[in-house]
């Protein structure tokens, strides 16, 4: 193709499904019990591309009302220019929250369309350093109940080849502590031995209560400790870090390459966390790594494993990639070639472009809300 003949973007549309959750869902600062994604779809040469998000409707809004026009008629080759015009058109709005959110699912649809119109999938696009990303499973739930929770992590664990598993923890903003060391007490006696134990506290304690409480997490051999305080508490971050044997991870609400600069050169963390439905998209997450490679540290995606699958391929820094629970359903109810992990690990299908995902519209639709 010359620069003549290339197909251009021609047309950007976004629509909101809300899929309830199926029991009642909470981590340690937040419940809910139904969870949305705005799904973008870009056309351009005869193609379609899906993207998408999980955030709140209005994302629908900002990719319809201010996305999209910067988007339209640009080459369908040159993400790169797409994103750096969306970027520049939000400046007025803020890009962190559903502003960011609506960017990265414009972006991660623009780059499914690009290899869908090269007729490659996106890791092979992208370059892949990596054959399988291997999955850490995600839920744990402080809501769950006893049983629900053992039979999750041993599911994971025994039944699928997962080598590492995560629950949620500071319940109630921490102040449930021996609870919290009831549930990582039986998620062990639920994994066995062998698997690593990984827990998520979503910045429910303070920096001292997580260091007293990583005594007895070092017991149960607590190998990674997430958001034990706010990911925007930097110091705090730092000074768990230093105290404690678990990895320390934070990262997932980073907007900007700033944010993660800022979050690596802080001494912050030991694996730094990248959503690519909030960052930016796929450019800025391997930007993102980048950051982070270059401050000596892995990467580890976050949430979203279907939109991830292939991006995370291309990093040469990759430890590992969320399967969260919550998605999972929603990506495996929505999409045609959400493939099961094997062995703990997910694979693309060589044979399919782009994401290698096809929405199954019967399926989604009596969910859509917008």
């Amino acid at each position: 193709m010359n620069g003549m003949s290339d197909p251009v973007v021609t047309s950007v549309d976004a629509a909101v499904y809300t899929v309830p959750t199926d029991r009642p869902a909470a981590d340690g600062t937040l419940a809910w019990d139904s969870t949305t994604m705005v799904l973008v779809r870009v056309g351009g040469g005869g193609h379609e591309g899906l993207g998408w998000t999980y955030g709140p409707a209005a994302c629908a809004a900002v990719v319809r009302d201010l996305l999209a026009e910067h988007v339209r008629d640009r080459p369908v080759l040159d993400v790169p220019a797409a994103l750096d015009a969306m970027v520049r058109a939000v400046r007025n709005a803020g890009r962190p929250g559903a502003v960011g959110y609506a960017v990265s699912a414009v972006e991660t649809a623009l780059w499914d369309l690009k290899a869908r119109l090269l007729g490659l999938p996106l890791y092979r696009l992208l370059g892949a350093v990596h054959q399988s990303a291997p999955l850490y499973g995600s839920g744990g739930l402080t809501s769950y109940p006893d049983d629900v929770l053992r039979e999750q992590l041993a599911t994971w664990v025994h039944e699928q080849g997962f080598g590492r598993v995560k629950i949620k923890i500071g319940e109630s903003w921490g102040t449930r502590e021996g609870r919290d060391l009831e549930r990582l007490r039986l998620a062990r006696e639920a994994i066995g031995p062998g698997a690593e134990l990984f827990a998520d506290a979503n910045g429910g304690y303070t920096a001292k209560q997580a260091i007293r409480m990583a005594g007895p997490m070092g017991e149960l051999d607590v190998r990674w400790l997430e958001e034990p305080v706010s990911s925007d508490d930097l110091d705090g971050l730092r000074r768990i870090r230093d105290a404690v044997p678990a990895d320390v991870a934070a990262g997932e609400y980073g907007f900007d390459l700033a944010y993660f600069q800022r979050m690596c050169a802080a001494g912050a963390v030991d694996c730094l966390q990248v959503d690519v439905t909030r960052c930016g998209g796929v450019l800025e997450l391997r930007r993102a790594a980048t950051v982070a490679a270059a401050h000596g540290l892995e990467v580890s995606m976050h949430c979203a494993p279907y939109l991830h699958r292939h991006a995370a391929l291309a990093l040469p820094n990759l430890r590992h990639l969320e399967w969260f629970h919550d998605h999972v359903r929603v990506e495996t109810l929505f999409f045609d070639g959400a493939d099961p992990p094997r062995e703990g690990a997910l694979r693309p299908d060589p044979d399919r472009p782009g994401h290698g995902l096809t929405l199954r519209g019967s399926d989604a639709e009596r969910y859509r809300v917008g």
